[in-house]
């Protein structure tokens, strides 16, 4: 998160530390085996994005050092990493954040209760908040997984693919992040207003940030990005610029679309796709669609009041868009 008031960036430093001990606490099961498993991922990393947008957007409200903030930002970010448990699972993946996965150092049932446990006690801290943060978080964790749901399944007879694809990314990944920025703007007393903007915002950068992530599995190389370019691709899997490609209807697309939308596991093939889909106007369309979004997640930011919160979050978006890695 791009914080350049250093007041700011210095209590929000003290505040994610704060955060990380109250999730190391919240990993404690009745079992060390319990325990171990469900702190495997938590303690392993990751970008904290989503407790971290709490409290940022708690400095749009006259309380941010509410109690209910920190508490809500574990919330966010156990449901995150819970998710995570079941995607895992659902991908065979057996990689995660540089360790071995639950499921791939233990077993399938491992992961998937080790994931429901992390649901638990983020369900317990969301009941200290009250009936609207439950109300809340029950519509967030329906939409994240009906996302997941229908990721697996192709779009309906009439339906754009597109659309669905943007559908399934907005809720599984925008929803959690709107509603995190949804309580961090709640819990800390914003006006109305601002709470409504700050959600919208979070949905549609937390979007975006897949999106672009679709763009560089193409576009980036590997000793750049730190990631097998193609990886997408080569599964066949629909991302943002190839559903873009596959509403071509130039017929000097048509190798093009033979090698779209299926897994491509000939690896000559996969370089010959790979080659055909950076040189294709789509990667533009894409990419200018993203820049789209970001710039209207900064309209909405002009509820907020002028200052060093309304500039992170400004500048946090234009990042999303743009950024190589």
């Amino acid at each position: 998160m791009p914080v350049v008031d250093a007041a700011l960036q210095q209590r929000l430093v003290e505040r994610m530390a704060r955060i990380e001990e109250m999730l190391a606490d919240h990993c404690r099961g009745r079992a060390q085996f319990v325990s171990e498993a469900a702190a495997h991922l938590m303690m392993a990393g990751g970008k904290r994005f989503r407790p971290l947008l709490v409290l940022l957007a708690a400095e749009a409200g006259p309380d941010p050092d509410a109690d209910a903030v920190d508490t809500a930002a574990c919330v966010v970010e156990l449901t995150h990493v819970a998710s995570l448990y079941h995607d895992d699972v659902m991908d065979e993946a057996s990689l995660r954040r540089g360790a071995h996965t639950a499921n791939a150092r233990w077993d399938n049932n491992v992961a998937i209760l080790t994931g429901d446990f992390l649901f638990g006690r983020s369900s317990e801290l969301t009941a200290e908040l009250g009936p609207e943060a439950v109300l809340i978080q029950a519509r967030t964790f329906t939409r994240l997984v009906e996302g997941q749901i229908m990721e697996t399944v192709p779009p309906g007879p009439g339906e754009d693919p597109l659309e669905h694809y943007l559908d399934v990314v907005a809720g599984k990944t925008g929803s959690l992040i709107a509603t995190s920025a949804r309580y961090g703007a709640m819990f800390s007393g914003a006006r109305p207003d601002v709470v409504e903007a700050l959600s919208s915002y979070g949905e549609i950068v937390g979007s975006a940030f897949q999106l672009t992530d679709d763009i560089l599995d193409i576009a980036s190389e590997s000793d750049t990005s730190g990631k097998t370019p193609g990886t997408d691709l080569r599964e066949g899997v629909p991302t943002l610029p190839v559903l873009m490609a596959q509403a071509s209807t130039d017929p000097a697309d048509a190798r093009l679309l033979s090698l779209l939308g299926r897994p491509l596991t000939d690896d000559a093939e996969h370089a010959e796709a790979l080659e055909l889909m950076r040189r294709h106007p789509a990667m533009d369309q894409a990419r200018d669609h993203v820049l789209a979004e970001a710039a209207r997640a900064k309209k909405l930011l002009e509820a907020l009041d002028p200052g060093p919160v309304r500039t992170a979050l400004e500048s946090f978006a234009d990042i999303v868009a743009t950024r190589s890695s």
